[in-house]
């Protein structure tokens, strides 16, 4: 049946003029079948998708859940009306092939369109099941599925130029290849990220969580999200800065990490004596601080040995830090005395606190520092401490 007839006698007995009649009868009929395929899709949209919302209200899963939250279901039900479209446009224009072939490449652009915004919902879909598991949570995933995302507009978008200027594909790439390094130049950020993004999981640099901070103080804080060309970082201040991957590829940076996984958190400071204030301690000296001190109580200096004073202050400082709870016994606990200089002898205090949650560790290392500074007078020292 020649509906573009039947449409045109039906226009001539409503009085349009024939000539009228035959410029728009075959559009008119494309008009319908276009009204009609979108009149069945939002009917399916309704149908399917609206069950699967109610269902999803009701009896909320992962996979359901993530269908509605990224238009998976709602993409691909939007293939229908360009299919029927597709399908049935030469029905309508018999006589006019110019305007049917144009129609037909407007179908398949729509088509293929619905077709990548389909997979783009299911990669992001994929992308929040591996989040949610606690083993991929610290994995640059986002990156990767960019990379995934990128190359597939790209295919698309090649094929979509194809049919806009009737050429085949692998002819549209082979003459690509020609302009690679304007290409090259267009997604150079894109391409180093990538690859600075594959070292720093391939290496084990970078993770999400991470605690990093760059000499240059651009960041100092937690790894928040790794997508292709940024690296997104919340800095104890709570701004965020954005880093380039290939920026943490090229430059030095400090990875808190191995300090966070590790028995504990370090602390190394000096306290520094001064110089006229250290003497050998006489034989009352070590008793009344064996008496007053109880952690002294069992010192003795070594025979023919006398000892001085700031011997006695780093024995004291050890046998303290060994008390104490807040400070790991297995890791390295060391008490020495450095090169002296124009402000006297620094006492080099290194230890590992348990806790390594950043203000638990800063109460804990001033709550030490505080003790010792006051014990320094006991033992007949002073701390230096410049006046003009």
């Amino acid at each position: 049946m020649d509906l573009g007839k039947w449409m045109n006698g039906i226009l001539v007995d409503w009085g349009v003029k024939p000539k009228i009649a035959n410029m728009f009868d075959e559009t008119i009929i494309a008009v319908l079948i276009i009204l009609v395929a979108f009149g069945l899709d939002f009917l399916f949209q309704a149908i399917f998708v609206g069950s699967m919302k109610r269902y999803t209200e009701k009896r909320p899963h992962v996979w359901n859940t993530l269908l509605m939250k990224r238009r998976v279901v709602k993409n691909f039900i939007h293939l229908i009306p360009g299919i029927l479209i597709y399908f049935l446009l030469p029905i309508a224009f018999i006589h006019g092939k110019k305007l049917l072939v144009i129609s037909q490449k407007i179908c398949v652009i729509y088509i293929i369109v619905m077709i990548l915004l389909t997979i783009n919902g299911f990669l992001l879909m994929l992308l929040d099941i591996y989040q949610s598991k606690d083993s991929m949570k610290d994995k640059p995933l986002k990156g990767f599925m960019q990379v995934v995302q990128v190359i597939v507009f790209f295919i698309g978008g090649i094929i979509i130029i194809s049919i806009l200027v009737g050429k085949s594909p692998a002819g549209l790439l082979t003459g690509l290849g020609a302009s690679a390094a304007i290409l090259m130049l267009v997604f150079k950020d894109t391409i180093l990220g990538f690859v600075a993004g594959i070292q720093l999981s391939a290496n084990n640099m970078l993770k999400l969580g991470d605690w990093i901070q760059l000499p240059s103080g651009a960041a100092n804080g937690t790894v928040e999200e790794i997508t292709l060309n940024t690296v997104k970082v919340r800095n104890w201040d709570n701004t965020i800065s954005t880093v380039p991957p290939v920026d943490l590829v090229n430059t030095p940076f400090q990875n808190w990490r191995g300090m966070e996984e590790s028995g504990g958190r370090r602390v190394s400071k000096n306290i520094i004596i001064d110089l006229n204030t250290i003497k050998f301690c006489t034989p009352d000296m070590i008793d009344g601080l064996k008496k007053d001190i109880p952690l002294l109580a069992d010192y003795k200096p070594d025979d023919g040995v006398t000892p001085v004073n700031i011997q006695i202050f780093r024995v004291y400082i050890e046998s303290y830090l060994r008390s104490l709870p807040v400070v790991n016994q297995d890791c390295d606990l060391i008490i020495s005395q450095l090169q002296a200089n124009e402000y006297g002898v620094p006492i080099m205090v290194y230890f590992f606190s348990k806790n390594k949650e950043w203000h638990a560790f800063e109460i804990i290392q001033s709550d030490i520092f505080d003790h010792l500074m006051a014990m320094v007078p006991k033992f007949e020292l002073k701390m230096y401490q410049y006046s003009e």
